[in-house]
């Protein structure tokens, strides 16, 4: 056990550690443009250790948070020569990264010439190139998503490159708002390379690492202590995506959860192959889904590292649909099929976690996409619709959030209608569309967009034809529904995954899915009984 002392030390220098990793999150937050991740905040940031582990991260987005490690390693592997002052880019999906719009930018801190620590963020650019508007479309491979990139070297020991800035911002569409975000991302870098000198001068490098190695291996036994009281046993559940927006067929993920003493495999051997369309997810999202169930189940303060890790193995078969490789399209991957991972998960826990297993939750982020010409200048706009949380057995769901994997905002009204040709109709609840039972699921949302110029659509959503689970007798929720609105008044259901082109004074609306129903309702005795 560790002396109270020094765990008392290791405690101060977990949370200033998690408070750098937080005042780069504000900083990126203030200095963007573009609404995505000024409003939304659809943006993390983490501290690494020079090994490539993280060793301290803010509340950001789990899907970016569980992946990014794995391009910190990446990032390892492709620069051999690191000096101060330098920035890395990359956002390859098969090699670390999640989906192309969400950019990684990595910084090397030294501390007398030595390389002890790296500082991350990943943050989701409305617009990355490809073959429609806001790079989320209806893909058949990676190519058509957008500009791929693999760890390149931005900024050389302070000095930009400026050629490779230049290439890149002649293949996306609104290369002014990009270059303002990306500026905010070198710049919450370099705050966290700010505040590592103060904690260095305050503890001293010796100190300080010592703390993080002990950090990494608290947070492992906690993690162990946690799995040695669950029982041993072999686990499965399966759950399915709707289809990939190019065939209509179902696919399915299914996982088998093997727990032996304090250790747990995780594997998905009856999975789908990947598809056709962009709902392959690559194995960094995989993983990070994987981790962020476990995560919600550790009751105590434990330190979010990657040492919490160390007892889960997460195994899946290259090809399939959650360990995809190239050439296969992604983008959906990252928003979609890591929510049916947890899905997946938690249903499998449930077998032997039922007084903490909640239903299933929303089980889709959403997206929408569109873009056009204002002004003679192009615009991109992205934004995900959050859902109804499932029950659980301590209460019923909240309704009209982000669950699971995005932990991001809804975007507001007024900020959409500042920037974008678009009029927010209506945006309400979608009372009764949480699933009934004990304790009910959470209801989704309703969003309609009326589009006041010519437009370009781009729908990415789930749980249209397999409804959000309920848990031991609860109702599962309702399926959500996607609608176009013709300027005669006449509406069409479209497909969960599309692209349209719209013309000024259409409409869509987007019903998100309610969440899933725990527990049997309680009989209702009437005076003949």
């Amino acid at each position: 056990m560790v002396e109270k002392s020094t765990w008392v030390r290791m405690k101060v220098i977990q949370h200033l550690l998690s408070a750098v990793a937080d005042e780069m999150g504000i900083v990126l937050h203030r200095s963007s443009c573009s609404p995505n991740i000024k409003e939304r905040r659809d943006y993390s940031c983490g501290v690494f250790l020079s090994s490539g582990e993280m060793i301290a991260q803010a509340a950001h987005i789990p899907v970016h948070l569980g992946s990014m490690p794995l391009s910190v390693q990446t990032a390892l592997q492709h620069i051999t020569s690191w000096e101060p002052g330098d920035v890395v880019f990359m956002n390859d999906p098969f090699h670390g990264g999640t989906h192309l719009p969400d950019v990684t930018v990595i910084s090397p801190f030294f501390h007398r010439g030595k390389l002890l620590f790296f500082l991350a963020n990943r943050a989701h650019h409305a617009d990355i190139g490809g073959c429609t508007p806001g790079s989320m479309p209806i893909a058949r491979d990676i190519y058509q998503e957008g500009i791929r990139i693999p760890p390149l070297k931005l900024i050389r020991k302070g000095i930009r490159n400026d050629d490779l800035w230049m290439f890149f911002l002649s293949n996306v569409r609104t290369p002014k708002e990009r270059a303002c975000d990306f500026q905010a991302q070198i710049h919450a870098n370099k705050i966290g390379i700010e505040r590592l000198k103060r904690l260095l001068k305050r503890f001293g490098e010796t100190e300080l690492i010592h703390m993080c190695t002990l950090l990494l291996e608290y947070s492992e036994k906690m993690m162990r202590a946690f799995l040695s009281n669950i029982p041993d046993g072999s686990f499965r559940f399966e759950d399915f995506l709707d289809d990939d927006g190019i065939k209509t067929e179902p696919l399915r993920i299914q996982v088998t959860l093997e727990k032996r003493g304090e250790n747990v495999v995780v594997r998905f051997d009856e999975t789908s192959p990947q598809c056709s369309g962009s709902v392959n997810a690559v194995y960094a999202v995989t993983l990070s889904a994987v981790r962020y169930c476990f995560r919600c189940l550790i009751p105590e303060d434990i330190p979010l590292n990657d040492g919490a890790f160390r007892p889960i193995r997460v195994e899946a078969k290259k090809g399939s649909l959650v360990h995809a490789q190239p050439p296969s399209a992604v983008s959906a991957g990252n928003v979609e099929t890591s929510q049916r991972i947890v899905d997946v998960v938690f249903g499998a826990l449930s077998h032997i976690l039922s007084n903490l297993i909640p239903s299933a939750s929303c089980g889709s982020m959403n997206n929408v996409t569109f873009g056009g010409m204002r002004y003679g200048q192009p615009f991109t706009f992205y934004e995900t619709i959050a859902g109804g949380l499932g029950a659980s057995p301590r209460g019923h769901g909240a309704s009209a959030v982000h669950a699971h994997m995005t932990n991001t905002l809804n975007t507001p009204v007024e900020a959409i209608e500042r920037q974008f040709p678009v009029r927010i109709v209506r945006y309400a609840v979608r009372r009764g569309s949480g699933g009934k039972g004990r304790f009910h699921g959470g209801d989704g949302i309703i969003r309609e967009y009326e589009f006041l110029s010519p437009v370009t659509v781009s729908l990415i959503t789930e749980r249209r034809k397999f409804p959000p689970y309920g848990l031991f007798g609860g109702e599962p929720g309702k399926c959500g529904r996607n609608v176009l609105i013709r300027k005669d008044g006449t509406g069409e259901i479209l497909p969960g995954k599309c692209t349209l082109h719209h013309h000024a004074g259409e409409r869509i609306r987007i019903e998100t899915p309610g969440g899933g129903g725990w527990g049997m309702l309680k009989k209702t005795h009437t005076p003949s009984d």
